[in-house]
């Protein structure tokens, strides 16, 4: 084990206890044992309570466990082992908050590295590729699906990457199932216009759906691995060959309430609606450039769901994980777009023929000239050949706006 990675598990170990000791603070900080005759908290009290800001900072949701030690007694229990009986693991699995604490160095490029993608495969079952063809007789695109696309290959993009290259990246983050990765782009944000420290990507890619809450330690690296190095190369790596332009974690995150009810996953449950916006940070948190700055561009993320047959092609962009690729790279697939329908309840999804594989997910699918981003990469099929993403409409409107102005 190097000697940075056992500096970083240290660090690792040393956040965890802080942010355990915090929420012990916080939960006895102003108990049944206050005095005071005015019912005011006294000022050891205040100063011992976190307030709304410094929760975020230690990655603190408002409302905490209720098994949480709020006594000498309780401390003492847990002292004697009773701590063992409450897992903040799964506590931070299930939260209905997204608590991300910085963890400086936690991503070094050989985690990186082995990060799996995390795919959402559907069997081929699962659709219905009879295809109704043209249009479904009310001259819109819903409830349609085409007959399956030919397989397109995906194309590595053209090394080294720079600020010409499309501004998109791999987003990593820990879920019950290990280290996963996923990919993502950077968008222009309306409220800071030239300023954007907003990425799109897929709702699996932040949040498990209706069998779990939210993931922990997501960040986004742009434009990973501009070199091309191979995944031998990039065990030794200097991280400014891997992130050139940083390590940007999450401080805000926000995904569809149809992906958080009804997405799974393996096959299309909530496909239709599997959008996210993250805000991001550098992980030094220091003043400085934005991500739109820093990358050198951003695209525009269209919510009007426009019909397939106004859309010449569409491109998406990944980093493929799974086989035969490694994840090292950045693809991308050109294509006219088809349509293809998983639940006649949800809007039907664009679909183009692709080769790539896990890792993908959550890249953007960009117009021809690069400018817009009309999809984001959700599912594919077990025996791959295909890609098809969310038409991000209203909803996905709402989580960007809401993200926007946090």
């Amino acid at each position: 084990m190097s000697a940075n990675l056992r500096s970083a598990r240290r660090r690792r170990a040393t956040a965890v206890v802080a942010v355990v000791a915090a929420l012990a603070v916080t939960a006895t900080a102003c108990g049944p044992e206050d005095d005071n005759a005015d019912g005011k908290p006294s000022a050891s009290a205040s100063a011992a309570r976190p307030d709304k800001d410094e929760k975020r900072e230690l990655g603190l949701p408002d409302k905490l466990p209720k098994d949480l030690p709020s006594s000498l007694d309780d401390l003492d229990k847990w002292r004697n082992g009773a701590w063992k009986n409450w897992d903040r693991d799964q506590w931070l699995r299930a939260a209905k908050d997204f608590v991300n604490p910085i963890i400086e160095d936690l991503w070094d490029p050989d985690r990186m590295k082995d990060a799996d993608g995390n795919d959402r495969k559907v069997d081929d079952d699962e659709i219905d590729d009879g295809g109704s063809g043209g249009d479904n007789g009310t001259g819109e695109d819903e409830g349609v699906t085409d007959p399956t696309p030919a397989r397109v290959k995906a194309k590595p993009v053209r090394l080294p990457y720079t600020k010409s290259t499309p501004p998109v990246g791999k987003v990593f983050m820990d879920t019950p199932k290990g280290s996963m990765v996923c990919s993502a782009t950077v968008v222009t944000d309306p409220e800071h216009p030239g300023k954007s420290n907003l990425v799109a990507t897929a709702g699996h890619c932040v949040h498990a759906g209706s069998s779990g809450g939210w993931f922990r330690n997501v960040v986004f690296v742009p434009r990973y691995n501009p070199k091309g190095l191979s995944n031998a190369q990039l065990e030794k790596a200097a991280r400014e060959d891997v992130a050139p332009d940083g390590v940007w974690w999450a401080k805000y995150a926000g995904t569809t309430d149809h992906w958080i009810k009804a997405g799974s996953k393996t096959g299309g449950r909530g496909a239709s609606q599997d959008f996210a916006v993250l805000k991001v940070q550098p992980e030094d948190k220091k003043p400085g450039p934005s991500l739109q700055e820093t990358v050198g561009k951003a695209a525009k993320v269209n919510f009007n769901t426009p019909r397939v047959k106004a859309i010449p092609s569409l491109t998406p962009h990944g980093y493929p994980a799974a086989p035969p690729f490694d994840g090292s790279k950045m693809y991308s697939c050109a294509g006219k777009p088809g349509r293809l329908t998983i639940d006649p309840d949800q809007p039907t999804m664009y679909r183009v023929g692709c080769t790539m594989t896990g890792g993908s997910s959550g890249g953007g699918w960009l117009s021809p000239s690069g400018g817009q981003l009309l999809s984001v990469t959700s599912i594919g099929p077990v025996t791959g050949g295909w890609l098809a993403g969310a038409r991000i409409g209203k909803e996905a409107k709402g989580v960007f706006d809401g993200i926007a102005k946090k």
